[in-house]
């Protein structure tokens, strides 16, 4: 079966996208301007879900076996993260002092202060970090800051397999289910519950409808009308929750709130519009970003990390939009090659992982 490169190109459009938001909300709140950090946010997590939708079956063998690569990546990558941020504090102990340390994480600001500055190693975040507790790594503040897509992307695709293996022919059901919910909560914040609950409800309608969605094509004749809804809701969060509401749209992510939900129904249309529709027939930059994005996705987080230290002393000497666009560009080319690096540790890894296995397995 050909690969479809549509899916790829959008993963990498909405990678792209990541790195954009993370350059604007991490080093960006230093001098990029709140609309633009706003706007940023236009395409956001919320289209990975819904590929995800797309792309998923009701093979629960082959889904388990591809989250259990995923995982054993992740721990790969978060083991080489402890490890540069444990070696960097002993080197700046070593050759520095713990002062100079301090004022180098203070650039990325008071709210991502270090709090583990030791040379003893931090054992428990690493362990910590393999269970999904993304205790913040110091060196590189935007890394666990961004993982928590992870958690919920694990959670939505061993529920999301399960309901569409044992329940193939319930599937509007359960969508019906999570936008009750989704409704519910947001209807009454008051029992709005803690931790992944609320994010599940409304991301698993995304995951939910995006399977909907495979292999179908909106017709044409469609298309003004659902961008006319999206309209409309755009129009009746402003009138409902006023004006000021658009400089809050990211507080409304976390978890997901009415006014951050009607802010994703633009991408997601035009996601689903395109789909089926717009062909991409040649791989380029952009599907090459899509076909290795959870590399991009850890690379970037470094990369979004490590730009802190040109923006601080380049903010005065030109316009915020000018520095916008040289960061940005630069946050892509650091992250593309990091995430080149990373995809090699990573195989360095397996090879690893199978030397052992190999050396502890029973023998006949």
């Amino acid at each position: 079966m050909n690969r479809d490169l549509y899916i790829d190109f959008a993963k990498g459009l909405a990678t792209l996208s990541i790195i954009f938001i993370h350059t604007a909300f991490w080093s960006g709140q230093f001098y990029i301007i709140p609309e633009i950090r706003v706007f940023s946010l236009v395409f956001d997590v919320a289209i990975f879900y819904a590929l995800s939708g797309i792309t998923s079956g009701n093979n629960v063998e082959k889904t388990l076996y591809r989250l259990l690569k995923l995982q054993i990546t992740y721990m790969i990558f978060v083991t080489l993260l402890f490890f540069l941020d444990y070696f960097f504090k002993i080197f700046g102990l070593t050759f520095f002092s713990l002062e100079w340390l301090q004022s180098f994480y203070s650039t990325f600001g008071s709210k991502y202060s270090a709090t583990s500055i030791s040379t003893t190693p931090q054992w428990q975040n690493l362990g910590n970090w393999y269970l999904h507790e993304y205790r913040n790594a110091d060196t590189f503040p935007v890394v666990m800051g961004s993982f928590w897509y992870l958690k919920v992307y694990f959670i939505l695709t061993v529920f999301g397999v399960l309901i569409l293996k044992f329940f193939p022919k319930h599937v509007n059901w359960f969508i019906g289910l999570c936008i009750a919910l989704t409704l519910l909560f947001n209807i009454f914040p008051e029992i709005y519950p803690s931790g992944q609950v609320g994010y599940v409800a409304f991301y698993m309608t995304v995951f939910l409808v995006g399977n909907r969605m495979r292999g179908k094509k909106i017709p044409t004749k469609m298309i003004p009308v659902l961008y006319g809804l999206v309209a409309v809701a755009l129009v009746w969060m402003f009138w409902y929750f006023g004006n000021e509401i658009f400089f809050k749209i990211n507080k409304q992510k976390f978890p997901p709130q009415t006014p951050y939900i009607i802010w994703t129904f633009f991408s997601l249309t035009t996601l689903f519009v395109l789909y089926n529709r717009l062909k991409i027939t040649k791989e380029n930059f952009v599907t090459h970003i899509g076909k290795n994005a959870i590399f991009f996705y850890f690379g970037q987080g470094i990369s979004s990390s490590l730009v802190y230290f040109l923006v601080v002393p380049m903010k005065e000497l030109m316009p915020w939009w000018a520095l916008m666009v040289i960061i940005y560009v630069i946050n892509v080319a650091l992250a593309f090659v990091i995430a080149a690096g990373l995809k090699k540790f990573d195989d360095f890894g397996w090879k690893i992982l199978e030397f052992l296995r190999k050396k502890t397995a029973a023998q006949n």
